[in-house]
């Protein structure tokens, strides 16, 4: 037996060995505010599927793991393109990356003027009386939704923008659609210093619970990550799914609890929660003014990383059953 099959035996092990242990938590957490019945459907849901995923990774290893080696590999010249990506998308504009800025600032104001000053919506309610300024609110909602928008958008259209290195047989064009996600992500900085800024403005001064907000960047980065290599593959061959997604988003940002709380969604609570994002848009705003770590959040937390691993899982098979074929269609 060779180093390499030896690697992958040890690899799919560790995978396994790494959903029993997810498993096992899952079966023994028990959350005492939980409708016993729904519990049990929910931890026997998450078993089938980690069951599932980790079939999945052990029948597909090799078309799975390479993507992973490839980005790591490929490290520093990812990061040096992140960089010239976003540096290059305002050059010869007078402002610069300014206007990178500028039209996500005049949204959140134009949501604030028209939600609390037009239709004096002024603050939100939240658990335990917990009452929060509006646009505190409102904006601890769309900073996240920003940035997955702009990651979920520019990461799509990866290979179409840099075809010209996709036509190239030496590069590794698996590494284009991390550039633009990490592009995105400059900006997102960006506008987690205002919400910080706006926090404190309004009496809610940082904590430990704060920290979180990098936990929640995260979750954002590689949800957006998994996605944009599914749809940056299938885009080289379905061009109206730009289109798509773009519909998609603008249905998405109010279906997904920005403007409004979800706990006034009633019997469509638990719907609205299989959205993965609704997930980080809580997380955000549980970070600035809730003081709530994520795992108190079990079974949503579960959730979010299993849908998230195996939406990755997908786009790494996809990928690489796909590339092949890009060069010829573009």
């Amino acid at each position: 037996m060779n180093k390499k099959s030896i690697s992958k035996k040890n690899g799919i092990l560790l995978f396994i060995l790494a959903g029993v242990i997810v498993a096992a938590v899952v079966v023994f957490h028990h959350n005492p505010r939980a409708v016993q019945s729904e519990e049990i459907v929910k931890k026997i849901i998450a078993c089938i599927v980690i069951a599932a995923s980790c079939g999945i990774f052990a029948a597909f290893y090799d078309k799975i793991t390479v993507l992973p080696i490839e980005l790591y590999q490929n490290r520093r010249l990812i990061w040096k393109l992140a960089k010239n990506d976003f540096k290059k998308r305002y050059a010869g504009s007078y402002l610069g990356m300014v206007w990178a800025m500028v039209q996500p600032v005049v949204t959140v104001v134009m949501y604030w003027l028209v939600f609390e000053k037009v239709f004096g919506n002024r603050s939100e309610f939240l658990t335990e009386g917990l009452e929060v300024p509006y646009v505190l609110y409102l904006t601890a909602g769309l900073v996240p939704w920003f940035f997955f928008s702009e990651g979920l958008t520019n990461g799509t259209m990866a290979l179409l923008e840099y075809n010209y290195l996709v036509k190239k047989v030496v590069f590794k064009i698996s590494i284009l659609p991390i550039i633009k996600v990490i592009a995105a992500t400059f900006i997102h900085i960006f506008f987690l210093g205002i919400l910080l800024l706006l926090s404190i403005a309004y009496g809610y001064v940082p904590s430990v619970y704060t920290l979180q907000v990098l936990y929640y960047s995260l979750c954002t980065f590689l949800f957006v990550l998994a996605l944009s290599y599914s749809t940056c593959a299938i885009v080289i061959f379905f061009r109206d799914l730009q289109q798509i997604i773009n519909i998609a988003l603008q249905i998405g940002m109010w279906a997904t609890p920005i403007m409004w709380n979800i706990a006034r969604a009633g019997e469509y609570k638990k719907l609205f929660k299989l959205n993965p994002v609704t997930y980080i848009v809580n997380g955000y705003r549980s970070a600035i003014f809730e003081k709530e770590w994520f795992f108190e959040h079990f079974y949503s937390t579960t959730y979010f990383w299993i849908v998230t691993v195996l939406l990755f899982v997908i786009g790494a098979i996809l990928f690489k059953r796909l590339k092949v074929h890009f060069a010829d269609v573009m």
